[in-house]
This record gives structure tokens, sequence and C-alpha cells, in this order.
């Protein structure tokens, strides 16, 4: 069963890679497209860049209604689907000849990317038992490496093969690794954590605070996470490589920086199970402020380690994020309410792609879009704010104590 289970876990941090690179090829195709097929596409990064806002809205809605189609079809058949769908998107995309039919597949494909979240983070909850901290961290860590490699690897296969094979490489990879997940034979996540504690009775006042905060930091972060994540390849090609010969030194550049915020979520997700919620998701919500300010101005290789700083604040910050929903809520609504706050996280992150590309075009940098991620990094701090510190989190056993004095 132990091995079962770990291949079961293997996959669904797979899965956590492949639907942050995908989701972000575009961001630095779009550098070889303005170049490589500009009587197809145009030459306005804004306007190319633009065409992934139906890919991230489809992302967004989709996700709402996981949690009940999961009841329906069963979890294997939704990550099947999650498999093959994404890859058929990227295959087509690959192919595509006009804008049209590059929206068209890249909407088909973020449709289908929104299974993984609510379905993978439920099914990682359950196999984590009393380590949710450390299976987040794990679990993020490979969903931000693949933020990292995205960039850098697009990038290269953009500048030595062409565009089409940065969409068409990885739409195979997803198809292949479909196959191999149907060769999995079904199984119980809930038996690789062995026998499960009740969840605790918390009381309903501190659960109601917790989800309107989670709500509300979702709709944030979800919109800092993916306009940063976009726009990092612009930034670095912008402050540190303006020649278009350096495109894969640009994708390496967006890979180092990406890569601090995938290492950090090793170091956070180890801390969660030993601080409250709030004691970590503090420190990583006060640096974004003044972080996105220093880099709407500063130039050259400072950019290199201030963009390093952001991307730990922002991902670790999204292992805080997603394991305040397995302490606060029981396992029969997790999957549920993953769904609705992915849902409401992806929403904000599909607002992202037009507002960069919109401002962009309007100044010609991106320093004023890294000045109102500025404002939503001041958000952030204060939903931290108000977030429940309690240490009943650490020793679930002390919420009794609470109901019965009330």
């Amino acid at each position: 069963m132990r091995n079962q289970a770990t291949r079961q876990i293997v996959f669904i941090n797979t899965a956590h890679f492949l639907n942050h690179y995908i989701l972000l090829i575009l961001a630095t195709a779009v550098l070889g497209m303005v170049s490589q097929a500009p009587e197809a596409f145009g030459r306005e990064y804004g306007a190319i860049l633009a065409l992934g806002t139906a890919m991230f809205v489809l992302y967004g809605l989709g996700a709402l209604p996981m949690g009940w189609l999961q009841d329906r079809f069963g979890r294997r058949t939704m990550m099947a689907i999650f498999y093959f769908g994404t890859g058929a998107g990227l295959l087509v995309a690959g192919m595509a000849q006009s804008p049209l039919v590059l929206t068209l597949a890249l909407a088909f494909m973020g449709a289908c990317a929104a299974i993984y979240h609510p379905i993978g983070t439920a099914m990682l909850v359950e196999a984590a038992g009393d380590k949710v901290g450390r299976a987040m961290g794990v679990n993020g860590a490979f969903g931000n490496i693949g933020v990292a490699c995205a960039p850098v690897c697009t990038a290269l296969l953009a500048a030595k093969l062409g565009w089409h094979v940065a969409f068409l490489l990885p739409g195979a990879v997803c198809i292949g690794i479909g196959l191999l997940w149907l060769r999995e034979p079904a199984f119980d996540m809930t038996k690789a954590a062995g026998p499960q504690k009740p969840f605790p009775p918390i009381p309903p006042a501190v659960v109601r605070r917790a989800v309107v905060v989670l709500m509300s930091i979702a709709a944030v972060s979800g919109l800092v996470f993916n306009a940063f994540s976009l726009l990092l390849p612009k930034l670095m090609e912008e402050r540190l490589a303006t020649s278009p010969d350096l495109l894969p030194v640009v994708g390496m550049l967006a890979f180092l920086a990406t890569l601090c915020g995938g290492l950090t979520q090793f170091t956070v997700g180890r801390m969660i199970d030993r601080h409250t919620l709030k004691g970590v998701f503090m420190p990583l919500a006060l640096v974004q402020m003044p972080c996105m300010v220093a880099l709407a101005f500063v130039q050259g290789w400072l950019v290199l380690p201030l963009a390093g700083i952001m991307a730990a604040s922002i991902f670790g910050q999204v292992t805080v994020n997603e394991t305040m929903t397995a302490r606060y809520i029981a396992p029969a609504l997790r999957a549920k309410l993953y769904s609705i706050r992915f849902t409401v996280g992806f929403m904000g992150a599909a607002a992202a792609s037009p507002l960069v590309g919109f401002l962009h075009e309007s100044t010609g940098t991106l320093s004023m879009a890294l000045l109102v991620l500025a404002g939503f990094g001041v958000v952030t701090a204060l939903c931290a704010l108000a977030f429940p510190n309690r240490p009943e989190e650490l020793r679930p056993e002390l919420w009794a104590n609470i109901q019965a004095a009330e």
C-alpha cells in the first residue's frame, strides 16, 4: 500500500509541476513569437500576452464545479481528463496559425488545468495526515519549480527550435504521463496516512473569520502570483538582456529568480508544522509592498535578488494559504471549499494578463504594473493581520476545551 500511495503522490506532485509550467508558456513564448511569427500574431507584446486571458478565466471558473464533479466521476477520471485535456490543448496551440486558434486552444487547456488544484490538493491533504505543512511544502515546491522552469525551457525551445515546439513538447509530455496514470489502479488516499484523528470541534466564529480572510487573500494573491509570474521574463529582458538574441539568457534569469520561491516552500512547509499560520504568514506578507516598489525603479543586476525575494514571498505564501483550509475546514467539505477558493483566486489571476499587457502597452515599461502590484501587497499584509493566531492549530485537542467553555 505504501508504494502505491507513494506513486500516487508522485503523480500529484508531477501534475502540480505541469500545471504551473504549461500556464506560463505563453509569457515567454511571446518574446519569440513577435520576431518569428509577426505576420500571424503581430509585434506587440501586450496584445499577444492578452491572448491568454480566456485561458486564465476558464482556469478560474472551471475550478468551481470540480468538488462536485469528483463526487460524480471520481478523482481518477478527473485527473485523467487533466492530463489528456491539457496535452491536447497544448498540441493545438503549437500548431496555431492565428490569434483566434491560439486563444481557443489555450482556453481549452485552461479549462482542463482547472481540475488539478481542487482535486489534487484534497488528495494530498488526505494522504498527509498530521504533516500537512511538510506535504504542502513539497507539493508547492514542485508547482513553483514548474513556474521557474517555464521561462528557461520555453526560451531555449523557442530560440533553438521555434515557438511552436515550446507548446508541442510539453503537450506530448502531458499525454504521455496521462497514459501512465491510466495504468495506476484506483487507490483511496485516506489509507495512505493510516488511522485518522477526528477533526477537532473548532468554534464557528473562528472558522467564519478564517474563511473570510482566506477568500480575501485568495483574490489578491491570485492576481499578484500570476501577474508577477507573467511579467518576470519581460522584466529580465527590459532590465538585464535587451537583445533579441539573448532570449535564453532571459529565461535563465527568470528561472533563477523563481527558483528562490520554489526552494522557500520546503522551509515554509516545515515551519507551518511548528508555528501558527499567522506567525509564518506575517513576515512573508510584509516584504511584498516594499519589494515591488523597489523593482519598479531599480535597474541592472539588483533586479535579480529583489525578484528572488519577491518570488520567495509570493510562493511561500501559497503553502500557507493551502494549509489554512486543511486546518480550519472539515475533510468532508475540503474539496468543495478548495474549489471555491481556487475559483476566487484564479479569477483574480485572470485579470493579471490583461492588466500587465495594458499597463505595459500604455507606459512602455513594467514600472506602473509593479506599482499597482505593490498596492495589492498592502492588502495582503492587512489580510495577514486579520487572520486568527491560535495555538490550537498545533494542538487540535485544545479546541474541545474552548467548545466546552462556551
